[in-house]
């Protein structure tokens, strides 16, 4: 149960901030950074959701990825334990198979590119390619902390706040990417299509 009783708690003005374990760190953190742009994603997402005009099966997906990147937040602000009293939540698998699976359904039906693309066309492809970018973004910084702190559990003697980054999070966004492009294309196909890229021009 999460209760949210007061807004601000003042904790943070040393330039400090709680992890999920409770441990403190800077507010420069590359864990910090990297769950700060996947939030930036959400609300990118949520821009798109509520654009007028978005297919119900597009919505659909893109709320559940909304709530997934809420769990990707809550597993980039916890450090990996070899033990927890109470299991946090990780990426799995399974949820990066989701992503797979909708890049192949809705780029099955769209025609093959020959171009690369400009970001626009109709106002909800240009919302998801924002979130495209963005999205691309978060994940350089999920590396970056993954460079700075690594992918191995702190054993049982660690330190709270001591720990690596599940790698799993940089490759959910990774290709949360690849399926924000596809449905930037799907966006475009009832509008007469992508905005294509002229060299030179």
């Amino acid at each position: 149960m999460v209760i949210l009783s007061r807004i601000y708690t003042r904790t943070g003005d040393d330039g400090t901030t709680a992890l999920g374990d409770f441990s403190r760190t800077s507010k420069n953190d590359p864990r910090l950074i990297a769950y700060a742009d996947t939030d930036e994603v959400n609300a990118t997402l949520g821009i798109a959701a509520t654009t007028a005009g978005i297919p119900d099966a597009m919505a659909a997906v893109i709320r559940r990825i909304q709530n997934d990147l809420f769990d990707v937040g809550a597993d980039l602000c916890n450090p990996l334990r070899a033990t927890y009293d109470y299991p946090p939540l990780r990426v799995q698998q399974r949820w990066i198979d989701e992503l797979e699976s909708d890049c192949d359904t809705f780029n099955d039906e769209l025609p093959p590119l020959r171009s690369f693309i400009l970001p626009g066309g109709s106002p909800l492809a240009a919302a998801l390619h924002l979130a495209r970018t963005v999205t691309r973004r978060a994940e350089r910084s999920t590396w970056a902390a993954v460079a700075t702190h690594g992918t191995e559990p702190a054993d049982a003697d660690g330190a709270p706040g001591d720990g690596g980054v599940n790698p799993l999070t940089a490759t959910y966004l990774n290709r949360l990417s690849d399926l924000l492009f596809i449905l930037s294309r799907s966006a475009n196909a009832s509008v007469g299509g992508d905005v294509l890229w002229v060299p030179g021009g």
